[in-house]
């Protein structure tokens, strides 16, 4: 009987660092795949084989593929670059459409028995609000806003070009946005909860969050290591949460005063200081405006799918805000 390995990309960021610790604690021989010179390589599991490699250098990912005969092999594919920027990057297209091309074509190569690919609900063509949005067929890149969600949905369809084509056996899991305690890159949600608790945030718009607990998350796309279709994608989400109950959920869990100002979309842009996430190019207008869009987009996903095949479940995400306000006072943040 051959012994399983799973190749994890992105094992050093925050949903890798959670998949990697849940695999080695059942056990599974895990390699991961690391950026060289990446601090956050302290966070990998010991347990697990650190390979440095870049996506987006085919011949750097060799030694990452290059597995003994006597084994099967898993590959999770979780590495991508986030930005919160509508303009074109080549880095990020790079990163997100290359490096995802580069993890199919070796895995269509060593013919992996099964890849899970971590794409995300931005990349889903947005329903009108108040309907709610399910796996797609399809991909337009086009047609979805900010360039990552772009940059994911053309890796996505290149994805399930190679399950059509190819006769690779993939599956997709559709994140909504990852929230939960340990998140030592200080992601969007977390950079939220710590301005919020300092005082920094002084009224909110009238939208709402859809954030998923990484840690279950990262239960879910191991469940669909096992027993997700091929060619199959699942949304992996939450329930949608409005903002005045994220700012209540917040200051209960931390005892900061709430904030009662909730403003329109308008009124937002209006007031740029008023930013709700920090967005890497600093505080300009078209920034801005794509993270107002964020907030009242149409954030009503099914998990349905996910939750019948994949037995994906959440937490209630009171839990969730209380355990990173708990972490973050452990960390000195707040």
């Amino acid at each position: 009987m051959k012994e399983t390995i799973y190749l994890l990309t992105g094992a050093a960021g925050f949903l890798g660092n959670n998949i990697s610790h849940k695999l080695v604690s059942e056990g599974k021989k895990v390699r991961a795949l690391v950026l060289k010179g990446d601090p956050a390589v302290k966070y990998v599991p010991s347990e697990a084989e650190v390979v440095f490699g870049d996506l987006t250098d085919l011949n750097s990912l060799k030694a990452f593929f290059d597995v003994p005969e006597n084994h099967e092999v898993i590959v999770i594919h979780c590495a991508s670059l986030v930005t919160t920027s509508p303009e074109p990057s080549p880095k990020v297209y790079d990163v997100n459409v290359t490096g995802t091309q580069n993890i199919v074509d070796l895995c269509v190569a060593k013919q992996v028995k099964k890849l899970v690919h971590v794409s995300s609900t931005g990349a889903i063509f947005e329903e009108p609000h108040g309907q709610v949005i399910r796996e797609p067929e399809l991909f337009y890149p086009d047609q979805v806003v900010g360039y990552y969600a772009k940059t994911k949905a053309i890796a996505t369809q290149y994805v399930l070009d190679a399950v059509r084509n190819k006769g690779l056996d993939a599956s997709i899991v559709y994140p909504s946005g990852i929230a939960g305690p340990n998140d030592s890159a200080f992601g969007p949600l977390v950079r939220f909860v710590i301005r919020y608790c300092r005082g920094e945030i002084r009224v909110g718009v009238d939208g709402s969050f859809n954030a998923v607990d990484v840690r279950d998350l990262s239960d879910g796309i191991i469940a669909c290591t096992e027993q997700g279709r091929r060619g199959e994608g699942y949304i992996l989400s939450n329930e949608m949460v409005p903002m005045r109950k994220m700012f209540d959920l917040i200051s209960e869990a931390s005892g900061a005063g709430r904030v009662e100002t909730i403003l329109t979309p308008e009124q937002m842009q209006a007031m740029s200081q008023g930013s709700m996430v920090e967005s890497e190019g600093g505080s300009n207008l078209e920034a801005l405006k794509f993270e107002i869009y964020n907030l009242t987009r149409n954030n009503q996903f099914s998990s349905e799918k996910a939750k019948r095949e994949l037995g994906f479940h959440t937490r209630p995400f009171e839990e969730t805000i209380a355990d990173t306000v708990a972490w973050l006072r452990s960390e000195g943040e707040i």
